[in-house]
Order: C-alpha cells, then structure tokens, then sequence
C-alpha cells in the first residue's frame, strides 16, 4: 500500500514537472544583441550570422557580409572553409568558389588521422557546399566520437547505417548530471549541453526518428539551458540559440510555456484569466487548444469549473473565470495545452486569485456600564466618515463596537485574514492593538474592559484614535479607517506620575550569561602530601647515596656522554614544557630532534664504554705441549676466567 502510494506521489511529480525557466522577449532581444556585435573574424561571423538566422532575426547588409567572408577565407583551412559554407547557406546570395583542391582538401580531413572537430566540420562544409561524400565511410569513423558524431551524422545521407548513432543519444543523457530533479547537464558545462541538445534533434529530424530522451529529461535540459540569462562568448551565445532553435522547431518535442498574461488575479473589474501559451523562445503556439480540465477552491476543495475551453484573441488565451461567480480566494487550475503531438509539459497547475472589494456595514459603537444601571446608547456609524461626538469610559463601564465585513460585488459577508482594532494615544503616541473575531454569524465584535486593560495602556488616560484595520491578499481596497474618538479614564492612582511615549525600538537588556563555577581546589594539606610522595624517590636516591657513597669515578667527560645527558635532561623539561605550554603536536617535533642527538650520543658512549672494559683484562697462558692453550683471564676488579684456546690457522681462536 505505501508503494503504490509513494509511486503514486512519483508519478504526479513527474507529470508537474513544467519549464521553470526559457527565453522571454526580453532574453531573446539580449542574445540578438549580443550575437549582432561586429566581427572581426570568420569564426565570430560564424557565431553572429548563424545565432541569428536560428534565433528567426533578421541578418543585415548580406552583400558586406558576403563580401567578408570571401575576403576572410582561408581555402587551405578546414575550419576557414566550415565557418563560410555555413554562412552561405544562412544568407541568400552568396556563393563560396570551390574548386577541386578545396574538395580534395575537405575529403582527405575526413580520416582516421583527424580529430571529431575537423571531421565534423569538414563533413558540415561539405554538405553545405553541396560536395559529395561517401557517408558510410564516415558513419565508421565517428561511431566511437559520440558527440561530434551526433552533430556530423546530421550532415550525411539517410542511405548510410546512422541506427547505432543515434543510440547514443540515450547513453550521453545517461550520463548528464540531474540536479535536484529539476535539471540535467554536462560536467562540461552549459556549451556541451545546449550542443548535445542541437544535434540530438537535428539527428532525430534528419533520421524521421524519435530520440531516446524522455519528456521529463527534454524538461530538465530545458530549464539548465535557459536558467543561465547572461552569456560569457559568443560560443556560448551560439550553443543557446542553436538549442532555442532545435526545442521550437523539431518534428518530436516541442515543450510549452504557459504564463499569465499579467498577475494571474481576476475580478468583477476585470474578470478575463489571460494567458500566453509560448514555445522556449517566447513564440506564440496559436495552433494550440487550451482547456480548463478542473478549477478548484483551495480553502474548501469545492470544485467550480471543468473542461472549460479558452478562446484565443490576438494571440493570448482568455477565459471569463467570473461568469462562474467564484467567490473571493485563491483557485487551482489544471490546465491541458493540446493540438500537437509535439507538445512536451502541456499539463500545467496555476493558482488563480480572485480579488474583491471589501464594505464595512452595521458599525456600531456604545459604552456600557458594567452593573447596567444605565441604559446603553448606540451610535451607528457609516464608512469612511467619523463619529461625530467622542466616547468615554472609566473603570466602571466597556466600551464595545460591532460590525460586519461584505462582499461590495455580492454582499456575501467576508472573513478578511487580517482585521484589527487600534487605539493611538493622541497626546503620547502609544498604540495598542486588538484583533477583532467574527462570531459563527460572521458578526466582528470588539468590547474593551478599561478595568481589565489597563496594563495594555500603562494606566495611561487620554484620548485615543480609534481605528479599524482590514487587509487581505485578496482585497482591492484595504481598508485603514479612523472611526471615532475615544477617551480613556484608568484610576489616578494607579497613572505613572511622569508620562513617557512608549516606543518599541529600545536597546534590549544586556544577556548575563551565567557559565559553570570552576571546581573547587584541594586543600593544602592534600596537595603538599602528594607533592612529598612524588618527590619521595628522589630523596631515597640522595639518603642512599650519602649512607653508601656514590661511585663516580667511571664518569667520561667525553662530549657523547655530556650530550647524552644533556639530551636526556632535555627530555624530561620538554615534558613539563608540555604540560604548560604546548600541544602533543608541538611535543612530537621537539621530541623528535632532541630525541634523535640522545640516541646517537648514547650509542657513541655506549660504544666508548664497552672498549674501555675489555682493555682491563689481562691474558696469563699456560703452554702444554699440545693444543688446546689455556689461558687464564684476570680483570682488575672482580671477573677471573678460564677460557681454552684453539689454534686457528696464525692466530688463537678462544673457547669458554
């Protein structure tokens, strides 16, 4: 059940999806003027005659540009040859000369030793050009150059194998990048992907096959190529025209834009629902059929509408959404764009708002006196004018006001979002506001109990503006009306002996924050007892060496031994250095350098050490007539060994 739900929400996500961004007038009038800037050269001609011709502009002056491009050429240059076949063709009149080395020049740039660039643009000048080529050839060649392959298949006859090319087409949209569901693009950026979207179509149209891009994708490129409104080159200029051109003009895709003409608001004055249907580029689709499928209140669901049809007027869509006399609020439309099976994205959601006047009716005003011991009096006062006489209330009585918000159109009574009381202090400038609620008869009524409100007032009295506030999104005529004068009597007593005008834009109170209370220390005690237990070993070592005595006469005062002790000592005050100073990271560093001349200066002494003791023992040998010898080693102090020795070759080879 949550599959078929979640698949459900999927699937309506999808059909929502609508171009969010395309050429308006005003993008399409940019990019004429960018690309109608003077050239300089074929290529940038290339770019400014051809943008244009696709845009639908019109190219002036075509003798000087003709005559441009005959002067600029390059019959030697592949790319030269390319850039002016192309204009001849987007020009009337202007024929390029070719003669047989220019076609021997085109043909042999069609080989395996040239880039996809000079194929392509070879096979482009040829075909423009009107030269012959074998196209199957071709197709061998650029199979494995998907992207120019796309732009350069285009060019060749329909007799040649182009079924596995245009395959492709669904491998490179695999590998656009979807970002967020709403686009899709190359890595390389926005040029690639225009330019996959240009031959992609104009490969599809040339073969009378449908490409392999689903109608959400064609969506996705279509809001990555138009969301960009500012063009870094003419290059890229190019790439979105050349892409405007291909998704307005093709035989299969063609996505719709649907816009209100205006706000998308209707009312009594004006109550025509206007919209434009448009291609990318901001081209009007009058072939279109344009029909309300369902129109539905938003608050209530109530639907109001359905399979209405819009009539076409001067190229912009109508319907009289207030023959239907929807009442005041916001309405969803689903609307269907039909008429052409090209048609991509022609079922749109539109909110529609229906606005009104407001009129405030009934408005009552009267002061009552708490124990009813006088008789309420009512004034009734009519919109826009004021009360002709002031209202007072003490602590005793309430001042009360009734009223009732109506449709001017309709007289259908109004429940406007915002609808409030204010009273404003004519002598301080303090404001108080109430909001006023209807009852269950849409009936507004306000009743102030001074006794009550005080606090609100700041037990302020005076005489206050009594004013009535209503605003709503759907309202044409907001209302801000000053009804009456009332005067406000709060015990005296109770009133601040000095009246200041209260304002709201005051430096706020200084933040104390309040952070955690350290830990107490330890008393003296413990930290004296723990410093002697620490500090207990060295003092042993000292008693010891007085009782004992100390034994330093095999101290060396070599400079290994004096460095190795050095070193150490380093050690040890790098670790207190260490805890109040560094970081293990500093620690490391430092460890590493002194640690590194300790280790070498204690294996030097270590070394020096170990040759000073052997030098101590003396040989006495004893000589039997046969091997082995036995000699009789002696130290000074305490060692005295009998080692036997075997004779090896000239020298004593010594057995333990």
């Amino acid at each position: 059940l949550f599959g078929l739900f979640f698949l459900s929400l999927a699937l309506s996500g999808a059909q929502a999806l609508t171009p969010s961004h395309y050429l308006s007038l005003s993008d399409v009038a940019r990019l004429q003027n960018l690309l109608s800037q003077q050239f300089t050269d074929l290529e940038s001609a290339y770019y400014s005659v051809v943008g244009l011709t696709k845009l639908g502009a019109t190219v002036p002056d075509h003798e000087d540009v003709c005559q441009f491009v005959k002067s600029q050429l390059d019959s030697t240059s592949v790319d030269s040859l390319f850039f002016a076949a192309e204009i001849s063709r987007a020009i009337s009149g202007c024929e390029i000369p070719v003669s047989n080395e220019t076609r021997d020049l085109l043909l042999a740039a069609v080989s395996e030793d040239s880039t996809m660039t000079q194929i392509h643009r070879a096979v482009t000048a040829l075909s423009s050009l009107g030269l012959p080529l074998a196209s199957q050839e071709v197709v061998v060649l650029d199979a494995f150059h998907i992207t120019m392959a796309l732009q350069t298949a285009s060019q060749l006859s329909q007799q040649a194998e182009l079924g596995g090319i245009l395959e492709e087409i669904e491998d490179l949209t695999a590998r656009l990048d979807d970002l967020g569901g709403l686009y899709l693009q190359f890595e390389e950026g926005l040029e690639a992907t225009a330019m996959f979207v240009t031959a992609a179509y104009s490969l599809s149209d040339h073969m009378d096959m449908e490409p392999p891009i689903k109608e959400d994708q064609v969506i996705q490129l279509v809001n990555s190529i138009f969301s960009k409104k500012s063009w870094d080159s003419l290059a890229e200029a190019f790439s979105v025209a050349s892409a405007a051109a291909a998704l307005s003009g093709n035989r299969f895709h063609v996505p719709v834009v649907v816009t209100a003409q205006g706000p998308a608001t209707v009312s009594h004055s004006q109550p025509t629902l206007q919209l434009l249907v448009t291609d990318v580029m901001s081209q009007p689709l009058d072939s279109a059929n344009v029909v309300v499928e369902s129109a539905y209140a938003v608050a209530s669901k109530a639907a109001i509408l359905n399979q209405a049809p819009f009539t076409i007027n001067d190229g912009v869509f109508e319907l009289n959404f207030m023959s239907s006399q929807p009442a005041s609020g916001y309405y969803q439309f689903t609307i269907a764009v039909t008429g052409d099976s090209r048609l991509v994205a022609n079922h749109v959601e539109l909110k529609v708002k229906v606005s009104t006047e407001v009129a405030v009716t009934n408005m009552d005003l009267s002061v009552v006196d708490k124990d009813q011991s006088i008789g309420t009096k009512t004034t009734r006062v009519d919109y826009p004018s004021k009360a002709k006489s002031s209202f007072t209330a003490d602590s005793h009585q309430n001042f009360a006001m009734s009223f009732q918000l109506v449709d001017i159109n309709t007289g259908v009574e109004l429940t406007p979002h915002q609808t409030f009381v204010r009273l404003h202090n004519q002598k301080t400038g303090q404001e108080v506001v109430f909001v006023a609620e209807p009852d269950s008869k849409n009936l507004y009524k306000f009743e102030l109990d001074t006794a009550e409100r005080k606090s609100e007032f700041d037990s302020i009295s005076g005489t206050y503006s009594l004013y009535l506030i209503v605003g709503d999104a759907t309202l044409e005529n907001p209302i801000l009306w000053n009804v009456a004068d009332v005067i406000l009597k709060f015990v005296d007593e109770e009133a601040p002996a000095t009246i200041q005008p209260k304002t709201l834009y005051v430096p706020k109170p200084e933040i104390q924050h309040l952070f955690r209370e350290p830990e107490k220390k330890p008393s003296t005690v413990v930290s004296n007892t723990f410093t002697a237990l620490i500090l207990s070993p060295f003092l042993l070592l000292l008693i010891l060496w007085v009782k004992l005595g100390a034994n330093i006469s095999s101290f060396s005062f070599s400079p290994s031994t004096i460095l190795f002790h050095l070193g150490h000592a380093a050690m040890l005050g790098l670790m207190y250095v260490y805890w109040t100073h560094l970081n293990m990271f500093q620690t490391l560093k430092y460890l590493a350098i002194i640690g590194g001349v300790t280790f070498l200066a204690g294996n030097r002494m270590l070394a020096q050490k170990a040759v000073k003791r052997y030098a101590l023992f003396t040989c006495t040998c004893c000589h039997p007539p046969t091997p082995p010898l036995v000699c009789l080693f002696t130290h000074p102090t305490t060692i005295t060994a009998t080692i036997a020795m075997q004779p090896l070759g000239q020298s004593l080879h010594c057995v333990v």
